[in-house]
């Protein structure tokens, strides 16, 4: 059973992800520790003890429907409401609306633990979540005030509609469209699908902001706008009224995550009301809405990310549970009679090891990035503000990716650790990495995540940001080497090494740009993205080994943050050259594509 992992969450957000400088300069006003810690305790008490215990129902019995109506899982609906009246949907909303105005960190640190305990139920909260900042960003006083604080409190869910049968990716394709009504309102008419939540039992209403075109809008992109779609009509009172024209068409059969219900959506074709077509309000304005739902999407992507380090956490102690106290043959060195216990094993152990360094990586640097986010908030000076700003998109990709990616993995080897038990659904390694696979395809596939790094990112402030951010890294190394601490041994090495890596790769994707190189640049971007993760989360774990040790309680934090470095740090020189000489052999090969 899992047990969220509050110490080892606070520590990375103090030492590591820079959570204690920021309570301690003051950045994020009345907040302190006390506060901090007692947030992130009741958030794993509720993780372990409410959230956890009915994600394997949630998985065996799944959401469907019964008589045109989507039923969650027994017992969901009611864990919804217990989560939401723990005030958790608000956590960093603004106060003016019921919100608590709390930093992102602390959001994604409890995001981490829901999405352990079940990543299925934890997707509602993030798209309300999701919906909330869109609103908050972009919408009118009027849309404010009739909204934001449902959202908040959680008695309303949100949810993101962007994706059409014919458009994934490639919004520019999408065809549902929106005519202007005579009172200000707008009529849609559309079909959308894989909508995360998009139609369930456990709120009283559900909000759909949904994407969609005017007759008159310019093509493609520069032609969405954004309209906020209630599935219940408020009333004067603001309760909800009479049912819009809309409804889900069908569930997805997945693969994972089957808790949670995954619609097709049909806006506007007379089910319901008293004239064809679903009512909704303009955020933001006509034909700008791709711009107000990448206010939602930005940290939906982070959010993601934070569902593959769940997912690595989970997968990391059920294995090494297993591994405790499944026993066969013997251990190297053993005196013990009888078999093994097979994390006695030394292939056993460095996998477990791999699981728990990926895992502790990803945590860093999804923090870290969280942390960007709040400083850019928090700062005044423009000149500071656009620092957070561009480190928070930097890093906003590299989140996403690296730790989705590592998700995966992570529950891969966790099966692998179980043998064939893991094989077998009964054991509950198996879901992990059904519930996995899906956090590297949506919210951007890591592959458009790489091609934002290379192509957006690394060229802000002409490039000397991501050039700054390597220098910063390079001081953290030299601080390891300066520390002479025995515990962590050559570490220093192998991370000069692989920032090396990272420094080359990254002068060689700006040069190439530079030269309008674009093929070259895009060949080498999923390379160049696992390649900055893998020297981020060697410099992020020898960070907190250091502080560790420095404080006299550092054994085990020193004996991962080497494990690291000599194991997986090693990829960075062969991830380094791909990316500066694989453009060639890539484009010759497209002949075996056929």
């Amino acid at each position: 059973m899992y047990t969220a992992p509050v110490d080892d969450i606070a520590f990375t957000l103090k030492h590591v992800a820079g959570l204690g400088d920021a309570l301690q300069s003051g950045a994020l006003g009345d907040l302190d520790e006390d506060l901090v810690d007692a947030i992130l305790h009741e958030a794993g008490r509720f993780a372990t003890e409410e959230v956890a215990p009915l994600a394997e129902i949630g998985d065996r019995q799944g959401s469907r429907m019964v008589d045109g109506e989507v039923r969650t899982p027994d017992g969901w609906a009611g864990l919804y409401h217990r989560w939401a009246e723990g005030g958790w949907n608000g956590l960093t909303a603004p106060e003016e609306f019921g919100g608590q105005g709390l930093p992102h960190m602390l959001n994604v640190a409890a995001l981490e633990m829901w999405n352990s305990g079940s990543m299925a139920f934890a997707l509602c909260p993030t798209l309300t979540m999701g919906a909330i900042e869109a609103i908050t960003a972009h919408g009118s006083d009027a849309l404010k005030a009739v909204y934001l604080e449902n959202l908040v409190s959680g008695k309303w869910t949100g949810t993101m509609n962007l994706t059409e049968p014919q458009a994934g990716s490639d919004l520019a394709a999408l065809k549902t469209r929106a005519e202007r009504a005579h009172d200000g309102t707008y009529r849609i008419f559309g079909q959308k699908i894989y909508i995360t939540w998009g139609e369930h039992d456990a709120a009283e209403n559900i909000i759909h902001l949904v994407l969609a075109r005017l007759p008159d809008a310019p093509a493609g992109t520069r032609g969405i706008s954004l309209f906020l779609v209630p599935k219940f009509m408020p009333d004067a009172a603001g309760n909800p009224g009479e049912r819009n024209d809309l409804f889900c068409h069908a569930l997805e059969h997945k693969l994972g995550i089957h808790g949670s219900p995954t619609c097709t959506m049909i806006f506007g074709d007379g089910r319901y009301g008293q004239e064809k077509g679903a009512i909704g309000w303009l955020v933001g304005e006509e034909n700008k809405g791709l711009a107000c739902m990448f206010t939602m999407m930005n940290n939906a992507r982070l959010a993601v990310g934070m569902q593959g380090v769940a997912i690595c956490e989970a997968a990391t102690q059920k294995a090494i549970q297993y591994a405790k106290e499944r026993t066969q043959g013997k251990a190297p060195g053993t005196t013990a009679t009888g078999m093994s216990p097979i994390i006695e094993h030394p292939d056993i152990a460095r996998t477990l090891l791999t699981m728990k360094a990926l895992t502790q990586g990803s945590r860093a640097i999804s923090f870290a990035c969280a942390h960007a986010i709040d400083m850019s908030h928090a700062e005044s000076d423009a000149g500071t503000q656009k620092f957070w700003q561009e480190r928070a998109a930097l890093l906003t990709p590299i989140a996403k990716s690296f730790s989705t990616d590592a998700g995966v993995d992570v529950a891969s080897l966790g099966i692998q650790v179980h043998g064939g038990m893991g094989f077998i659904e009964e054991t509950g390694a198996a879901r992990y990495l059904r519930d996995a696979r899906i956090a590297p395809i949506y919210e951007g596939t890591n592959g458009i995540q790489a091609i934002d790094l290379v192509t957006r990112k690394l060229p802000l402030s002409e490039g000397h940001h991501v050039r700054g951010f390597i220098e910063e890294l390079k001081a953290i190394a030299e601080d390891v080497r300066a520390s002479n601490k025995p515990e962590l041994g050559e570490t220093a090495r192998y991370l000069d090494q692989s920032i090396a890596d990272l420094e080359a790769a990254t002068d060689w994707l700006l040069d190439a740009q530079a030269k309008g190189e674009a093929a070259a640049v895009l060949a080498g971007a999923t390379p160049y993205q696992r390649l900055f993760g893998l020297a981020l989360t060697g410099v992020y774990l020898a960070k907190g080994a250091l502080a560790a040790v420095e404080d006299g309680q550092g054994t085990k934090r020193a004996s991962l943050c080497r494990f690291a470095a000599k194991n997986l740090l090693a990829e960075t020189a062969a991830l380094k050259d791909r990316v500066v000489s694989g453009a060639a052999s890539l484009e010759a090969a497209r002949v075996v594509l056929g």
